[in-house]
């Protein structure tokens, strides 16, 4: 069965646009500072090691179904499961994944924000600090006050908001050719700095000699979790984005490339991280504190520290802005198909919910940090969005396209669209298919559990 291509649907232009957007989607700030924090914290080289077998059995063969399902369909998330499944619930699927977009833009903004509020401060040169406790009260008062960070997520969510609105080709694939060439080549840029430091050799032995002994179910897991969250699977912007593929668009390479470039971003950001906490005697630390506070204060003590303080925060924001568009067009498209909205419309509200949730949880480290959510948990409401969308609803979702691409769609329809009917050839699909009927579900699932304290 043929792709049913609907030709007045917008399409990416050209097979750079295709890659630099999807590949834009899945780097972001978990690239470069979740994905050091997770190898520091297991083993270097033996995460590293596990998180690439992630990606070859995880990640390429669901990054392949969705790609699939939405280049099938030409569809948004809700609309290409109904069309494909139109008597059974499966559209439900796409409902998790925009409600899952909507959290993740909400907090993700925030965080956003605060880069930029940390690149404002380079370029000032405000951020002249003797030490790291000097920059860890900084960055404390500053994430707890009540104003400045909602004013640089509100302008983080505008800056967003110019890009989608002007729609497929002249917003999201024009930006992403200019942002993901501009970062990968600051990403070099970093990588030559960091490997010209003193102690750069034992950074590098760490992230690239794997320790067997320290590959434990605990590491796998942590990698395969990184895996899924690093490539935005289950969420449905990669199939959002596989729907604006022309018929003639290799899917099975696309998502290798795509996977292969993510994973070169992640160990990018290790080369230019481990070589210099090693040198300056730190250590990579969760969340915030390794980008806003470890990572200052050594640019702090490096000849032009202020100007790899610009580039670094520069490149953040980049990567940011790559992510939140993509997370912004899967609510966009079904808003525009679904619900017949003009592109405009559905871009102005998709900010709006976007700007509401961006202030709750700009506010739950201030005003709103002794509030319950709903009284009902202990956890505010960056939390919970972030929580309840990297927990429950990623997870959720990404099983469900595997399960959904591996046991319900036709297989002659997915080997179709795979082999662009018959006109190319993929002799890995009996493995795609295996992963996504066995492998995927369950390594899933595992991280289902995992996220929810349950295993």
């Amino acid at each position: 069965m043929a792709d049913s291509i609907n030709n007045n649907r917008a399409q990416f232009a050209t097979r750079l646009g295709i890659i630099a957007t999807t590949v834009g989607s899945a780097v972001g700030l978990g690239n470069i500072w979740r994905f050091p924090y997770e190898a520091g914290n297991n083993g270097g080289g033996a995460f590293l090691l596990c998180y690439i077998l992630c990606i070859v059995i995880l990640g390429i063969p669901v990054l392949c179904a969705e790609f699939a399902i939405g280049r099938s369909t030409q569809s948004n998330i809700f609309g290409a499961f109904r069309a494909l499944k139109a008597s059974g619930k499966w559209h439900w699927v796409g409902y998790i994944g925009i409600l899952a977009s909507i959290m993740i833009l909400s907090f993700y903004s925030v965080v956003a924000g605060w880069t930029m509020e940390y690149l404002y401060q380079s370029i000032v040169g405000g951020l002249n600090f003797k030490n790291i406790d000097a920059f860890h009260s900084h960055f404390s008062t500053f994430s707890t006050s009540n104003w400045r960070p909602i004013m640089w997520t509100v302008l983080f969510l505008l800056c967003n908001y110019i890009i989608v609105v002007r729609g497929v080709k002249k917003g999201i694939e024009k930006m992403s050719n200019i942002m993901i060439p501009a970062l990968f080549v600051l990403l070099i840029i970093f990588c030559i700095n960091s490997l010209m430091m003193p102690n750069a050799s034992e950074g590098l032995t760490f992230l690239f000699t794997p320790d067997f002994s320290k590959i434990t179910p605990k590491v796998v897991v942590s990698a395969l979790g990184q895996a899924f969250f690093s490539l935005s699977l289950g969420l449905g912007t990669m199939m959002t984005y596989g729907s604006y593929f022309s018929k003639d668009t290799h899917i099975v390479r696309s998502a290798t490339i795509t996977a292969s470039l993510d994973t070169l971003v992640a160990i990018l950001a290790g080369l230019i991280i481990f070589p210099a906490v090693f040198s300056f005697g730190m250590s990579p630390v969760q969340g915030p504190a390794l980008v806003f506070e470890v990572l200052p204060s050594i640019f702090a003590q490096m000849p032009g520290g202020q100007i790899w303080s610009i580039l670094f925060f520069f490149l953040l924001f980049l990567a940011s802005l790559s992510s939140t568009i993509s997370m912004s067009e899967v609510s966009i498209a079904f808003l525009s198909e679904e619900k017949k909205m003009s592109r405009t419309k559905a871009s102005t509200l998709n900010l709006a919910v976007a700007l509401v949730g961006g202030v709750l949880s700009a506010l739950s480290f201030g005003y709103l940090s002794n509030l319950n959510f709903f009284g009902l948990f202990d956890i505010n409401f960056f939390n919970f969005f972030d929580f309840t969308s990297s927990n429950i609803l990623l997870p959720l979702g990404g099983m469900l396209i595997s399960i959904f691409a591996g046991w319900i769609l036709e297989r002659s329809r997915l080997k179709d669209t795979l082999t662009n009917g018959g006109k190319i050839g993929v002799r890995t699909f009996s493995l795609l298919v295996l992963c996504l009927k066995y492998l995927a579900p369950i390594c899933i699932m595992l991280i289902f559990l995992l996220g929810l304290g349950i295993f």
